[in-house]
């Protein structure tokens, strides 16, 4: 992996391990900007930028991130590079030295991440469980990440012409619906299959710690229920009488319930904590079922957030990573890392 002018990075080289690496040290040196920089040669996307232009290294103009990568099919080079310009930041990207589009360059090497912010997977909003759906079936299938790009284009399309200062034009409106239609059928489709998957390894990897006494369970809550285009014709009087959009999967949910139960309402701090490592655990096996691979596993100061029974719990149930990335301020003892390297000032000295 090669960067260069990225956040607190001037420039950078470095050949991970097999295995488990640790990126160990103080707060604000660089730890997580590194762990962030792998989630970006893989996905393409920051996983905590607000602004992409806050990825360029102040002063800077540009930045890129480079890197190598061995999967099934062979070696795979990739680059993403980041440019301010006077529109605003543009990314670009290449594969094997070849310049592709975003959505090219999505799903050739796969990560699954777990940073403190998921720990409110269980407790927060609906969007943040959206936001996990998409990020994994996005890595998964090139057809997903197209009817979501598509159906995000039109919905907002849509929205806008609601709130619009005049009523809005009802032929128009169903022109929008027909063009919805498909994609959110498509989007709804597939999330129910991946939470079916999903809620069997998630139920099996929490009864393995929290015993039989409870039982986890996922329940995927599409809108609509039923066939979208008869639920976008049914609700259009409302929609335009509420100026919103009312049906659609950018409204899902999925809901996490203990004995049947709301665990946001009715679970534990404990018990969500353990709901949503059961949760990350069956995310990485899935992708890994279905792809054929082993995902690349990013760890971003989690295990602070854990105690040492639920942090180890969790390592050992990810089982069978090719390789995997830790940042910590303190090595916990008994970690089995295969590499660990001190950060600081964005430096990296093996230890």
């Amino acid at each position: 992996m090669r960067l260069a002018d990225f956040r607190n990075y001037e420039s950078l080289a470095f050949d991970p391990q097999p295995g488990l690496n640790v990126f160990a040290g103080p707060n604000a040196q660089g730890k997580s900007n590194l762990l962030e920089a792998l989630a970006m040669l893989s996905t393409g996307k920051s996983f905590r930028a607000h602004r992409e232009s806050d990825l360029i290294r102040s002063g800077a103009t540009r930045a890129e991130i480079g890197g190598e990568a061995r999967i099934a099919a062979g070696q795979i080079r990739l680059r993403c590079t980041l440019t301010l310009t006077p529109a605003g930041t543009r990314k670009s990207f290449a594969v094997n030295g070849g310049a592709v589009g975003f959505a090219r360059y999505l799903g050739r090497t796969r990560v699954v991440t777990f940073v403190p912010a998921d720990l409110q997977l269980a407790s927060g909003g609906p969007a943040l469980r959206r936001a996990f759906l998409n990020g994994a079936l996005a890595q998964l299938s090139p057809s997903y990440y197209h009817n979501l790009a598509l159906y995000g284009k039109i919905v907002q399309q849509k929205a806008a012409l609601l709130r619009g200062a005049i009523a809005p034009d009802r032929e128009l409106l169903l022109a929008y619906n027909d063009e919805l239609a498909p994609p959110a059928s498509a989007l709804i489709a597939a999330r129910r299959a991946f939470v079916d998957e999903l809620s069997a390894a998630t139920s099996a990897m929490y009864a393995r710690w929290r015993g039989a006494r409870e039982r986890l369970t996922l329940t995927y809550v599409p809108n609509p229920e039923g066939d979208v285009a008869a639920a976008l014709a049914a609700q259009l009087e409302a929609e335009i009488r509420r100026r919103t959009t009312l049906v659609g999967p950018h409204r899902d949910d999925l809901r996490l319930l203990v004995d049947g139960k709301p665990i946001a309402a009715f679970g534990s701090q404990g018990q969500q904590r353990t709901a949503v490592l059961a949760l990350k655990v069956a995310e990485y096996d899935v992708m890994r079922e279905r792809s054929g691979e082993a995902p690349i596993l990013l760890l971003d100061d989690v295990l602070s957030e854990l105690d040492a029974e639920r942090a180890g719990g969790f390592l050992a149930a990810v089982e069978g990573f090719e390789q995997a990335f830790l940042t910590t301020t303190d090595v916990p003892r008994d970690l089995g890392a295969a590499a660990t390297w001190s950060i600081e000032a964005a430096t990296l000295t093996p230890c």
